[in-house]
């Protein structure tokens, strides 16, 4: 059937965008690495003699980067401090099997390539770098993000926003249009502290862990991957493929 003119107006056009820069967080809200992550730090454990621990107690641990966790790993199995060598031996193992179970959550990757046709993606995280952008690669998800800046990349750990205004300096654009997506209260709280609109990844491992008093009034909520089309893409909707 022939198009109207309106219609291939409509085509034509542009679609309108909330933000220009939307900046992911990785872990929880772009792949699901908990039982990876649950492994190297469990491999770590082991090789002082202690005894592992549930999966589930470790992912609760993941956040904040990855000295962080090796702490409280330790402190979860009795023993502290942790080693001296005990973060340098969970790198290790980790950079060993990045993507054994790890898995990209369903509808990241389309919502991926719906945002990127309009807007720019960057991706922050406290996972290290060389780890991120080993996890990007084995993906397929390294030719995405611009840029990508992990813990140890030269900037202090989220919540510390200086990352992210980094980030929202060389893309040109300003916090106001910039959206800051993740699965923690920490994504939240880094977000806020730069001055960007924050979304909380309603399906990632670290929104049950958020505090039952930490404010979210203010932050865009999304229970799958797709729905950030509509708050980021507006004028496409649920027609370019998030849910209503």
């Amino acid at each position: 059937m022939r198009s109207t003119p309106a219609t291939d107006d409509l085509t034509r056009a542009a679609p309108a965008t909330a933000f220009d820069l939307v900046v992911f967080d990785l872990d929880g809200t772009l792949v699901d690495s908990r039982a990876d992550l649950a492994a190297a730090a469990n491999r770590t454990l082991t090789a002082y003699e202690l005894t592992s621990l549930a999966a589930d107690d470790i992912t609760a641990m993941v956040g904040e980067g990855a000295r962080v966790l090796v702490e409280r790993a330790f402190a979860a199995a009795g023993r502290t401090p942790a080693p001296p060598d005990a973060l340098d031996r969970f790198l290790a193992f980790y950079a060993d099997a990045l993507v054994v179970e790890t898995t990209v959550y369903d509808g990241v990757e389309a919502m991926l390539a719906r945002l990127a046709a309009h807007c720019r993606l960057a991706l922050l995280t406290n996972k290290p770098g060389p780890h991120t952008r080993g996890t990007l690669a084995l993906l397929g998800l390294d030719e995405i993000f611009d840029p990508v800046i992990g813990g140890g990349d030269g900037w202090p750990h989220k919540p510390a926003p200086d990352a992210l205004s980094t980030i929202v300096g060389r893309a040109g654009t300003t916090p106001a249009r910039t959206l800051m997506v993740g699965d923690s209260w920490v994504d939240v709280a880094t977000a806020r502290a730069a001055g960007t609109q924050a979304a909380l990844a309603g399906y990632g491992f670290g929104a049950g862990r958020i505090p039952p008093d930490f404010p979210l009034d203010d932050v865009i909520r999304i229970a799958a991957p797709l729905d950030l089309v509509r708050h980021v893409l507006p004028a496409i909707g649920a027609g370019g493929g998030a849910r209503p």
